[in-house]
């Protein structure tokens, strides 16, 4: 093209980690400068929207704002901005990279050509891969240049990999989602903290804080557990330790063949040789038993299929079977030629963890050499035309028999992951029959496993996929019908600007003489009852996030400047209470193209959005645009307002009339009114005369709205009054 544009100026790019002006959830937004292109929308680009849907047809998909499918389309026919463009090319690479996204907006801001484009996205540097990929995609398809998008796809799918949670660990976070539990992710694996403050739990994969590390080592030791599970009464098999091939060979014997060899504390079945019966074979298994282990164990071989039982909270809630896997001979090809089309052909097989069964690799797996040899037959031989070969006994256990289990079999296997004293447990038994008592068939249980993985229930190779993330919620957080939001300590967040330090300390002051350890982040530094913990730094947000990981704390206040809100987001995804002041402070924030006081209300009234349901909005009622977001809240709404001379305001006198409540302020008395009955008083004017200090307007105002925040909290009013008389700071 001889018209070639330059290509969009990508000027800041911000992630936004908490509940934000665009979405609850974390996003990513990017200021764009379209220079040129500012002049030519899509419809006065010759060819480009032939050339865009070549390149991401499934873009007809996106309803846009239309609300239908097409929509998208129609837009770009019509003809809509590159800023707008560049949003749902970002969104259709991450839907084809396994991270489906459906949230995005662009606006225009005050300087010509300059958007805010934001989207979804669940983590920082997937969502800046799929920008870049995206930008570098439009640019081709408006330029008439070549581009690979499945390598762009293929970029942020390698992201996603890098990032993202693992499936076991993903499947836990996503059911405690459902149930409004939050998460905050403590490291860079699978480490992950369920519930704020001190009602959290913490998760490793399947293994939690419940999760003792004595029987955790205990699991790891393979013949110690046999021991313990022995002394319960479950069937185990015979077995010993042994030292070397020779002794291998002699325990067989004692045993009697078949028999099994395998490292004492190997895990996912490294170095597992089963059903072996001549003496070079027992020993070439236990040398490489040896290299996977520090001891190796001979056993008794059970007649039966592996099974792998899910344990949590002392009930099984998931079984799965295993299967061998066969070859069979054709005369021309070879072993790895056969194993390759007639079982990795199989589409449920592969490398990755979308596949429930694992690609066979001869050249990568002992056993299945180890195997093979014992059948006369090396890797690169050609089996005679209907020669059926076993390449792998037990091979991934992903056949879901959860509804065949036996009573009998599931106390067992309950009774062994008590007997180990694990919370959660991977239970590995061999037997005929699942549906049938192990006794009568001479079953037994081999193994207890810590942490075991979850996507064999997750997604099985065949049967139902069982919700195994939602049982293990369960387990860490009971269902109460008292508790209506587990996981969750009370939260209040302080917006504004007019001495929003100041309230929040005398609120969390309040809240911990009510009884419960308060954390606070605030302009001061960030403090867990009367120690400070350190200085409110530059990084204010992780911060006040760190105070969300501390187990001491009971409740927490946060001071919530627009700033934090317009660079970070909220801190916090929900609270119980929330105040917003007033809406000053719009000097300061020009470069996020904000100049005058009323575009601030967009941006505080993320605080009230974030209001729980049973919770409380607490709104200056003297400020009109304030009061005006009384109906975004989906809690109860609490005004609190200074009476004047006119009476007070009209909002705050309709929500009286209506049954609602309301802090008043007549001189120096504040009133704390519901519907036409007041609920009780703090003698302002009193307490500060006590304490020999005199306030001004704008402190009154101050003690005002903590007084009706403590009150929205569920502090009685003789207690707000004792807080606040002995409120280590001053008042005036």
């Amino acid at each position: 093209m001889s018209d070639k544009k330059k290509a969009i100026e990508l000027l800041r790019t911000t992630y936004l980690r908490g509940p934000n002006i665009w979405t609850y959830r974390p996003a990513m937004e990017v200021w764009l400068d379209l220079g040129e292109l500012e002049d030519h929308p899509s419809h006065l680009l010759p060819g480009f929207n032939d050339r865009l849907l070549k390149l991401l047809p499934a873009l007809e998909e996106h309803h846009c704002g239309v609300g239908e499918r097409g929509g998208f389309i129609q837009r770009l026919r019509e003809g809509t901005w590159a800023g707008h463009i560049l949003e749902h090319c970002v969104i259709e690479l991450l839907n084809r990279a396994g991270m489906p996204t459906g949230f995005g907006q662009t606006r225009s801001v005050s300087q010509r050509g300059v958007y805010r484009m934001v989207f979804r996205a669940r983590d920082e540097q997937v969502g800046r891969t799929a920008l870049s990929q995206g930008h570098a995609l439009l640019m081709a398809a408006i330029n008439d240049e070549p581009f690979d998008v499945e390598a762009a796809v293929a970029a942020v799918r390698e992201a996603i990999d890098d990032c993202y949670l693992g499936p076991s660990t993903a499947c836990i976070v996503a059911a405690a989602t459902e149930r409004g539990i939050p998460h905050i992710r403590l490291n860079d694996g699978n480490l992950v903290q369920l519930g704020y403050g001190a009602r959290q739990r913490r998760i490793w994969t399947a293994e939690t804080d419940l999760t003792s590390a004595i029987a955790e080592n205990i699991a790891c030791d393979k013949d110690l557990t046999k021991m313990l599970l022995q002394a319960c009464g479950v069937p185990v098999p015979e077995g010993q330790i042994v030292a070397s091939a020779a002794e291998a060979w002699e325990a067989a014997q004692d045993i009697g063949l078949p028999v099994v060899v395998k490292p004492s504390d190997g895990n996912h079945g490294r170095g597992v040789a089963l059903d072996l019966r001549q003496q070079a074979d027992i020993e070439a298994a236990f040398t490489l038993a040896d290299s996977h282990g520090s001891e190796v164990i001979v056993e008794r071989c059970i007649p039966g299929d592996e099974h792998r039982l899910l344990v949590v909270g002392g009930q099984v809630v998931a079984a799965a079977r295993g299967e061998s896997a066969w070859i069979t001979g054709d005369g021309k090809s070879t072993v790895v030629q056969l194993i390759d089309s007639q079982i990795n052909s199989d589409p449920r097989r592969g490398t990755t963890e979308d596949h429930p069964l694992n690609r066979l690799s001869v050249e990568e797996d002992e056993v299945i050499r180890l195997d093979l040899q014992r059948q006369g037959f090396a890797p690169g031989d050609v089996p005679p035309a209907g020669r059926r070969l076993l390449v792998q006994r037990n091979g991934n256990v992903a056949i879901d028999c959860t509804d065949e289990v036996h009573p009998e079999v599931a106390h067992v296997v309950s009774l062994a992951a008590r007997a180990v004293g694990l919370d959660i447990a991977g239970v590995d038994l061999v037997c005929e029959d699942v549906g049938r008592p192990l006794a009568e068939q001479g079953g037994a249980i081999v193994e207890v496993n810590a942490g075991p993985g979850l996507l064999m229930h997750l997604k099985p190779a065949e049967g139902t996929p069982r919700p195994v993330g939602q049982q293990i919620v369960a387990h860490l957080f009971p269902e109460d019908e008292d508790d209506p939001h587990p996981g969750r300590i009370p939260i209040v967040g302080v917006a504004g600007s007019a001495d929003c330090t100041f309230i929040a300390r005398l609120v969390a002051r309040l809240v911990h003489l009510s009884g419960r350890p308060t954390a606070l982040a605030c302009a001061d530094g960030l403090f867990l009852g009367h120690r400070r913990t350190e200085k409110a730094g530059k990084q204010y947000w992780d911060a006040c996030h760190r105070l969300l990981m501390n187990r001491e704390a009971q409740a927490a206040v946060f001071e919530n400047p627009a700033a934090l809100i317009l660079d970070n987001g909220l801190p916090y995804d929900r609270c119980q209470v929330g105040l917003v002041t007033d809406l000053g402070g719009h000097e300061a924030l020009a470069h996020h193209d904000i100049t005058e006081a009323d575009q601030l209300y967009r941006v505080l009234r993320t605080q009230i959005d974030v209001v729980l349901s049973d919770g409380v909005g607490v709104l200056n009622g003297n400020e009109e645009r304030v009061a005006e977001m009384a109906s975004l809240c989906d809690g109860e709404v609490l005004f609190y307002a200074c009476e004047g001379a006119d009476g007070l305001p009209a909002c705050v006198a309709d929500h009286l009339s209506q049954g609602g409540r309301a802090a008043v302020m007549t001189g120096q008395r504040v009133s704390l009114r519901s519907g036409s009955s007041e609920q009780g008083a703090i003698e302002l004017g009193q307490i500060l005369h006590r304490r020999g200090q005199t306030a001004g307007p704008a402190r009154l105002q101050a003690l005002l709205a903590a007084v009706a925040t403590a009150w929205a909290f569920g502090i009685s009013p003789e207690l707000i009054a004792a807080g606040i008389e002995t409120f280590e700071q001053p008042l005036a």
